[in-house]
């Protein structure tokens, strides 16, 4: 039974897994060769499900890239065809979100690259209240979201350089020492510049909307590798930024709530060994946030997203490994992330043979309490191997009982 479950599994077919428990996925659309990858997946009020993803020949330095969308109407089996969401003509279009607000309106958010640069990442949102009909939803607004850090943005990475320069003495050889100094004088100096510290944030997983009032969007910079997160108290019309979480290659940010309303993020690691998921925590309602440290959970450097579900417990998702992105899980946790008692995994390439890629995961609950995830799913050739790479997103439909084995 396990050796058919993951056959199919592979093959994009649906499977029930256990008496309870479930598992179906599919392709939203055929394998090709454009670049398609970090998706975000949505529940619409009616029921159908809403995904998004960023298409072209490339991804920073490629000019046609653009935002694709697709539905799956409730009640049916297959997704429609994709439809183009945003396109900012000449500019690629990357990493967008999308969340639905308390008022049942859909946002899109996302980056245009201004230069062919992730530092030149320039943030948009649109917002629609027609969108649940077949098709590209309506948009309504269209706005750019100005990210305004200002001299507490500086004074907090001014504060954290001077606690991480006397590591540099530590690092082995000379090379490296001169690597970081440089490393930790461009950071200075990008803190310090008011058009660096405004520009190349970028959006990956879903928003948070705290109390059904403040909403925050989990945004990351490569340029200083690490996260940011923008609020508004009145959806949209202004805007703020928390302090920014220092730290080294913590980028990806993805938030949770805590029952003593506490919030807790969890961040893609693209720093320096060990390669583990990184963390910090807010208890004044995502303005500042406490120092970043490594979690237990390994990350190859690649996205991850952590929910809560209704009935108290956090789902996880992510690459469960330190190198490569072959294994892609699904975790629970009863206790808010103290232990992860259940495990399984969407996809594994058991030989490790590198052949396909499952990362990019988005994660959410729908009405009737099951979960649901998209995720780019790559594959390639291995050497000696005729064909092209070819890449899609996937869907993944299951419940809690099917992580839990039931």
């Amino acid at each position: 039974m396990r050796s058919l479950l993951v056959l199919f599994l592979i093959c994009g077919a649906q499977v029930l897994a256990g008496q309870s428990g479930f598992l179906k996925g599919e392709f939203i659309f055929p394998k090709e060769t454009w670049h398609n990858h970090a998706s975000c997946i949505v529940e619409a009020p009616n029921g159908d499900l809403i995904v998004c993803w960023f298409h072209g020949s490339g991804e920073r330095t490629a000019d046609d890239v653009k935002i694709l969308g697709a539905r799956k109407k409730k009640g049916e089996n297959n997704w429609g065809d994709p439809f183009e969401m945003a396109d900012t003509p000449a500019y690629p279009d990357t990493n967008c979100a999308m969340f639905i607000d308390p008022q049942g309106r859909l946002w899109l958010m996302w980056p245009t690259i201004l230069a062919n640069l992730w530092e030149s990442a320039l943030m948009k949102y649109r917002i629609s209240t027609n969108y649940l009909a077949d098709g590209a939803p309506i948009w309504s607004v269209n706005e750019v979201l100005h990210i305004t850090p200002g001299q507490e943005f500086a004074d907090t990475v001014e504060a954290w350089l001077k606690k991480e320069e006397p590591r540099v003495d530590t690092l082995g050889s000379d090379a490296l020492k001169e690597r970081a100094r440089n490393h930790i004088t461009d950071l200075r100096r990008q803190a310090n510049d008011k058009l660096t510290r405004r520009l190349g944030w970028m959006t990956r997983a879903h928003p948070f909307v705290l109390d059904g009032k403040r909403l925050i969007v989990p945004l990351y910079s490569d340029g200083f590798s690490f996260s940011l997160m923008a609020i508004t108290d009145d959806w949209g019309a202004s805007w703020k930024t928390s302090t920014p979480l220092c730290g080294l290659g913590n980028i990806q940010p993805s938030i949770v709530q805590r029952k003593d309303g506490s919030l807790y993020t969890l961040m893609r690691d693209n720093g320096p060994a060990p390669k583990r998921l990184l963390q910090s925590t807010s208890r004044d309602r995502g303005e500042t946030w406490s120092e970043v440290s490594d979690s237990e959970y390994p990350n190859p450097g690649s996205g991850a997203e952590i929910i809560g579900l209704r009935n108290g417990h956090w789902a996880l998702i992510s690459n469960d490994t330190e190198r490569g992105r072959g294994s892609l899980a699904v975790q629970i946790s009863h206790d808010e992330g103290a232990t992860w008692k259940w495990k399984r995994h969407l996809e594994r390439d058991e030989q490790n043979s590198g052949r396909e890629e499952y990362h990019y995961p988005s994660i959410m609950q729908a009405a009737d309490g099951t979960l649901h995830a998209t995720y780019s799913h790559f594959w390639k050739p291995l050497p000696g191997e005729e064909g092209k790479s070819a890449k899609t997103i996937k869907h993944a439909h299951f419940n809690e009982e099917w992580v839990r084995g039931d």
